[in-house]
């Protein structure tokens, strides 16, 4: 039963919140005017440049026509409006009043976007493998620091320290280390995981399967809540689309860039997806004899536009085969949407909009475990991850050091009179953003001091680039 449900509340500016307050309600105008003005800070914030030079597959990459977390999320901001334009075209005039959709399409469409971009900002350098790098060294050293350095931390912030995770750096970027002053709308659409770090994990709740943000912007994240009346543990309703863009994307751009470095051919990889659609669509239960046979039609297509195009047959092969699976792709989100919409509204629908074993559902993991099998396990991109390890773990060795000292030991880096030159040299190689966002929250909270100066280690490493990361270790290592 949708009834009670008006999308415009979900997405108010804190102006508009005020206006609201006072009786006054806010205009389509001035709701387009000021996400335009977040669209205008995130497009130009180093965060999103940044993206340029982190992997998405393969690290290091010098071919620019194989991916980088940039060009990746450009895609997902594409896929992520299609989906919305879908949704929207499916919805009848009556249903947009009903759901107070009338007149916000250009609203939403512009916050979905701008959560497409910024969904991967967090992610540190080396991808996913840097990100596991992060937390196991942490694991591995944080109690030893604590000790050695006659710190302290509760059981809440030595969880949420070994819990790094990119989704919940995203959210801290935005917040305390870019002060974006985005939106209580555009932050709450990359709350793509509603758990604190902080929190063990709990058992099928799909929302929390990662964490989603750290004790250190729990405050923001709770006046975000609060503003925009989403329940604890909910997402606002624009994650769904930013989550299922993502997924539509990076699982047929993998392979893309699988075929562009050589790892296999089109006619390879027209095998491999029709066997493993064959395997998951039996394991999904799916018996129509039309959905059984959907990708071998889809990749059929694309052989033969790839056959006709001798010049360019595999950025045929690719527009082909990208177009008629994202069209069935986007379709059933945009369907699972609307036909979920009030659980998508209230942000309790707890699933992904392309996970239930759907033909759609089957095409995106037979896309996925291919790229698996043959891209993410070969052998460059394991040679690349094991480098990468190598460079993570050497530099967190190295400005580990900052983590070893007491606190007035630290303190004494930043004075005139300092007895660790090795230290002060080190902690003047951080970005003068993270030693900022340190020095404003140990102000605040003078007694989590050594929690701030575990992020403000974790922020230095994360925010590096691929370049910049390998560059710094040959710097800090020329010796040994």
């Amino acid at each position: 039963m949708t009834t009670g449900i008006n999308f415009k509340t979900k997405f108010l500016t804190e102006r508009a919140l005020q206006s609201a307050s006072r009786g006054q309600a806010a205009s389509i105008s001035a709701l387009e005017t000021a996400y335009e003005s977040d669209r205008g800070r995130i497009l130009n914030s180093v965060a999103i440049r940044r993206l340029q030079q982190k992997t998405q597959v393969f690290p290091l990459e010098r071919n620019a026509a194989v991916r980088s977390r940039l060009t990746h999320s450009m895609e997902v901001m594409q896929v992520g409006r299609y989906i919305t334009r879908k949704v929207f075209s499916s919805l009848s005039d009556n249903q947009k009043k009903q759901f107070g959709l009338d007149g916000l399409e250009r609203v939403f469409e512009t916050v979905v976007e701008m959560a497409c971009l910024l969904h991967d900002v967090g992610n540190p350098p080396y991808g996913h493998f840097g990100e596991d790098t992060i937390v196991n060294w942490f694991k591995r050293h944080i109690d030893q620091l604590t000790e050695l350095s006659g710190n302290s931390l509760d059981q809440h912030q030595r969880q949420d320290l070994i819990s790094f995770e990119g989704n919940a750096q995203a959210i801290r970027i935005v917040h305390s280390l870019q002060a974006l002053n985005l939106s209580y709308t555009q932050i709450a659409s990359i709350l793509k995981y509603t758990r604190c770090a902080a929190e063990p994990k709990p058992i099928d709740n799909y929302l929390k399967k990662k964490p989603g943000y750290y004790l250190s912007e729990k405050g923001i994240v709770s006046d975000v809540l609060n503003a925009l009346n989403i329940e604890a543990g909910c997402r606002h309703p624009v994650a769904y689309i930013m989550e299922a863009a993502d997924d539509i994307a990076y699982c047929i751009a993998d392979l893309e860039d699988a075929v562009e470095k050589g790892i296999m051919s089109t006619e390879t990889l027209s095998t491999r997806l029709v066997e493993r659609y064959q395997e998951i669509a039996k394991d999904f239960g799916i018996s129509d004899e039309k959905d059984i046979g959907k990708l071998a039609d889809i990749v059929a297509r694309a052989s033969k536009k790839a056959a006709d195009n001798h010049v360019v047959s595999n950025s045929e092969y690719f527009v082909s085969l990208r177009v008629s699976s994202q069209h069935i792709m986007v379709q059933h989100a945009a369907t699972r949407f609307i036909t979920h919409i009030e659980a998508c509204y209230h942000g309790s629908f707890n699933a992904s909009l392309l996970e239930d074993k759907s033909p759609a559902h089957a095409i995106s993991a037979s896309f996925k475990a291919v790229a698996f099998d043959y891209a993410f396990s070969h052998h460059e991109v394991e040679q690349s991850e094991l480098q990468g390890y190598q460079i993570i773990s050497g530099l967190l060795d190295k400005y580990g050091q900052l983590l070893a000292l007491t606190e007035s030991e630290f303190s004494s880096l930043f004075s005139k009179k300092c007895k660790f030159p090795l230290e002060k040299r080190l902690l003047k190689k951080l970005a003068d953003k993270h030693v900022n966002a340190y020095k404003l929250a140990v102000a605040n909270e003078p007694q989590s001091e050594f929690y701030f100066r575990c992020r403000m280690v974790q922020d230095n490493i994360s925010g590096m680039t691929d370049h910049f990361a390998y560059d710094d270790y040959r710097t800090l290592f020329v010796c040994e």
